[in-house]
């Protein structure tokens, strides 16, 4: 049996991100797979254990100790596996660390985890020291802790293909061993009708039409490009709707509010958050297109989810959006006008030319981002990697 130890995700089940769904696909489709075990962190307010999709599942209670809580509760997290290994005499286990935030000790555990004849694997994530809410201290910590936990490991596995040539590029001095395997999503329509009360009561409750709305969704942070988004949605003539489905940041609504005045428009409509998730895919069917501003990051869950179901995808211009969408999007770019200008071609997208968009941005979903095939890929990595042979996702 082939034990995996992953630390990083704040746990399952949970309806947090990306990482927690991924394991939470990851543990299901291999829950039957009697060559695997799979232990997984989870952060909670009590320690314990349980088993979930098969999966041994332990909790590692973490004080409350602001923005270190994240590098205390991996740190605690790997100090738990490798007293496990141990203590279960479990041979060739691999650790497989979602995120770079425990850099300075990567060292420590790289060499306890060789010494009980395993390996170490990361997951870099997307570019998290380019994030606008860090200070400068905290973005240098970031890229300084990417650097050693790059150099202290032995497969970095990348969800995005541009992250991989960043990873090779910035740091060849170590000659990273690294693998492309993209994040997944669910290649399926919402099994909610289009009468379904809870989808018409909240249409009602925020004014909105089926296609006569664009929408957004993503965490409501300066490196999705809300500004950007919102004030060219204002600047043009688009006689639809902007409906913004994110999270609460006063900081931020402030600062634009200030800046844009956006509240004066009556088509730009914050609408809250949506975790019932056959709801929210049945708003994104709904809606006559999205509007994707992230440029931070890997692949992106939600620009997953969005190919996978809406027909006009309007995408910010950058190599991980790309990758992604390919030509079954529009792309836009900062400047001004930009947006706006690309709005209002996507208003006069034609019946014909809507539908191939759509049919193309599925089949890219179908085939390249299911969770079935991401699974898979996963499997063979954390047999085949182990064995030493050569890499056959080249």
């Amino acid at each position: 049996m082939q034990h995996v130890f992953i630390v990083g995700s704040k746990g399952i089940p949970g309806k947090y991100g990306g990482f927690e769904t991924f394991l939470d696909k990851l543990t299901q489709y291999h829950q039957d797979n009697h060559e695997i075990r799979y232990h997984i962190a989870c952060k909670g307010k009590q320690r314990g254990e349980f088993r979930y999709h098969n999966a041994h599942c332990f909790v590692i209670r973490v004080p409350n100790l602001g923005s270190a809580q994240a590098i205390y509760y991996d740190i605690a997290a790997l100090r738990y596996c490798c007293d496990y290994i141990r203590e279960h005499h479990i041979e060739h286990p691999i650790l497989y660390i979602l995120a770079c935030r425990i850099g300075p000790f990567a060292r420590g555990f790289h060499r306890k985890i060789h010494k009980a004849g395993g390996k170490l694997f990361i997951n870099p994530d997307g570019h998290e020291w380019l994030r606008g809410k860090w200070p400068l201290p905290v973005k240098m910590y970031w890229k300084y802790s990417e650097r050693l936990m790059v150099k202290h490991s032995d497969l970095v596995i990348c969800d995005s293909r541009n992250i991989e040539r960043y990873i090779q590029k910035s740091y060849a001095q170590y000659r990273p061993q690294t693998i492309y395997v993209a994040y997944g999503t669910d290649a399926r329509k919402s099994k909610l009708a289009e009468d379904d009360q809870n989808l018409l009561s909240w249409y009602a409750e925020y004014g909105l039409q089926i296609k006569k709305y664009y929408l957004v969704v993503g965490r409501f942070v300066p490196e999705n490009n809300f500004e950007t988004i919102i004030r060219e949605f204002m600047q043009s003539n688009v006689d639809k709707d902007l409906a913004i489905i994110t999270n609460t940041n006063n900081k931020l609504q402030r600062m634009l509010k200030k800046r844009l005045r956006y509240e004066n428009d009556a088509r730009i409509k914050f609408v809250g958050t949506v975790y019932e998730q056959e709801l929210l895919m049945k708003i994104r069917e709904n809606a006559y297109g999205y509007i994707h501003g992230h440029e931070v990051g890997g692949t992106n869950p939600s620009l997953l989810e969005s190919l996978g179901s809406t027909q006009i995808n309007l995408l910010f211009d950058v190599g991980f959006n790309r990758e992604c969408a390919e030509d079954s999007a529009l792309y836009w770019k900062k400047d001004h006008g930009d947006l706006s200008r690309l709005l209002c071609r996507a208003e006069a997208i034609t019946e014909e030319m809507m539908s191939n968009m759509g049919i193309l941005a599925r089949k890219k979903i179908t085939e390249q981002y299911n969770w079935k095939y991401i699974s898979d890929r996963y499997l063979e990595i954390f047999f085949d990697r182990f064995q030493g042979r050569e890499n056959q996702f080249r």
